[in-house]
């Protein structure tokens, strides 16, 4: 009767693995002559890369904004957005506070910043295809071989006289590949392109919270004041409806003139419905951005607001424009294309894997590592592709078709980005000139009522007239404030435009 042994525990197998990596790392270096050999042999051709070295795409800015001659032309900026605390600018801690929350819980930010991660972890594998891979195995096999000698009617097989065969094995191996035309270096190249455009992503979503953050809040202010505004307005206007109404009963104000005052009450509660409304949708979308429920956010009125008008200088900064996020992504989506070319052209040429295997082979776990049993392989393999029906030149072609996309949409981006600050520049520049003209209006109406209240002190005009003076005192403030709120919301989108903040080192000068 055959002895069979026990199985081979965990700690025993890890212990001759120990045992056979030291004993096999021996052996190979015992070999490394011939081995060092190949190795230099694949980093000297490792200098080559094939591929166009990327060269940014050249593109033609006007000298000067259209909407603003005192501003210096845009010119190329290091890679990378810059950050800017830009919001600090307005002067309220409510807003400071609001923006703090939205970069720290928004889901938009929280998800660009994930998606940075991937971009992290794709640089990280594709240069990992510059090492060579090392493994270790040890397997044991046992079986039954022989031949039969003989058989029985049914087809059984008797007579066996097989015998039972074992074998144990404990190899480390080792493999690479050179880079000897840069296609991995290429790949990292792109990959790293990638990750720059990944990053430059996640500042244009931190951007683009930032600035929703601040224009819902300053609409939301100022919807405050035109909601105290527009109540003031529906009591005098009540108390106008009030007065027409007993002039009709005592037959010195016509019908008609009734009808115009109820009208006039009327269009001024529309008006508040249609604020407060606004309001609240406001308070919606600041809660979302914070990341919280609607239900769980509130900011309570403030009907005497002040908006802090910040202004560019005259003169800014040449790097502002191509400093945006989504230009930045652009070019590097470009610088990305570019690498990929190159990847396609290693493509047509030679592969060099270098390969060594050393172990040792036995019958039984004891006595495994013993000389006879050792084995070992050492030797170098080149590989060409000889006919691929066309599938390498298509490859390269789709590469270069993608670069020469990515280079249209990086132009592209670039001019759109012009619009966008000229399409702002624009807008305040008029949003001045009107609120200028509005507050105008407001002062003349301040010195009207004045002079409306010292007749009626002086009994040559009615309660009516006061009345009717302060409405258009109040709507000509409503005119000059709600200008003024527009005026503060154009100036955040023209610091999203121009990629956040007037200076370079207005960040720096945030955190004193």
């Amino acid at each position: 009767m055959k002895q069979h042994k026990p199985p081979v525990g965990a700690s025993m197998l890890a212990i001759s693995l120990c045992h056979s990596t030291r004993i096999v790392t021996d052996l190979l270096l015992s070999r490394a002559g011939s081995l060092l050999q190949l190795l230099l042999m694949g980093l000297m051709l490792s200098s080559c890369m094939v591929g166009p070295d990327y060269q940014k795409p050249d593109i033609e800015l006007p000298q000067t904004f259209k909407e603003g001659s005192q501003w210096q032309r845009a010119q190329a900026n290091p890679q990378g957005a810059l950050d800017s605390q830009w919001w600090l600018a307005y002067q309220d801690p409510i807003l400071n506070e609001l923006i703090q929350r939205s970069a720290s819980a928004n889901q938009s930010i929280i998800a660009a910043e994930a998606a940075y991660r991937l971009a992290q972890a794709q640089v990280a594998s594709s240069r990992a295809g510059l090492w060579p891979t090392v493994g270790v195995g040890l397997s044991a096999a046992r079986g039954e071989g022989g031949g039969a000698s003989g058989s029985t009617t049914s087809g059984l097989t008797g007579n066996s006289s097989g015998t039972i065969e074992q074998t144990v094995s404990a190899t480390l191996s080792a493999s690479w590949e050179p880079d000897l035309w840069g296609q991995v270096r290429r790949g990292i190249e792109s990959s790293q392109a990638s990750l720059q455009s990944s990053d430059a992503l996640l500042a244009g979503v931190r951007l683009s919270i930032g600035a929703s953050v601040a224009t819902n809040y300053l609409g939301l202010r100022q919807l405050d004041i035109d909601i105290d505004l527009l109540q003031q307005q529906q009591t005098i206007n009540q108390q106008l409806l009030e007065m027409v109404q007993a002039q009709t009963v005592q037959g010195t104000a016509t019908n008609d003139q009734l009808l115009v005052a109820q009208d006039q009450l009327s269009s001024v509660i529309t008006n508040l419905q249609t604020a407060q409304r606004s309001r609240e949708q406001f308070e919606h979308a600041l809660a979302v951005l914070v990341g919280v429920a609607p239900a769980q956010f509130n900011l309570p009125a403030t009907a005497d607001y002040r908006f802090t008008l910040p202004m560019p200088p005259p003169t800014l900064p040449s790097s502002l424009l191509l400093r945006r996020p989504d230009v930045v992504s652009a070019e590097r989506l470009a610088a990305a294309a570019n690498a990929r070319i190159g990847v396609a052209e290693a493509a047509f040429f030679p592969t060099l894997n270098l390969t060594a295997e050393g172990g040792y082979r036995g019958s039984a776990f004891g006595g495994l590592f013993a000389l006879p049993n050792r084995i070992w392989t050492l030797g170098p393999a080149l590989a060409e592709t000889i006919f691929d029906g066309g599938a390498r030149e298509a490859a390269k072609q789709q590469a270069q078709a993608s670069y020469d996309q990515d280079v249209a949409n990086y132009r592209g981006t670039v001019l759109g980005a012009l619009q966008n600050v000229e399409d702002n520049l624009s807008a305040i520049n008029h949003l001045h000139a009107q609120a200028s003209a509005y507050e105008q209006m407001y002062q003349r109406n301040q010195q009207l009522f004045g002079s409306t209240q010292a007749q009626k002190h002086a009994g040559t005009v009615s309660q009516q007239s006061v009345l009717t003076q302060q409405l258009v005192l109040l709507q000509a403030e409503q005119n000059w404030r709600d200008t003024q709120g527009l005026l503060s919301q154009g100036s955040v989108a023209l610091f999203q435009s121009l990629g956040g903040g007037w200076q370079e080192h207005s960040a720096a000068q945030a955190g004193r």
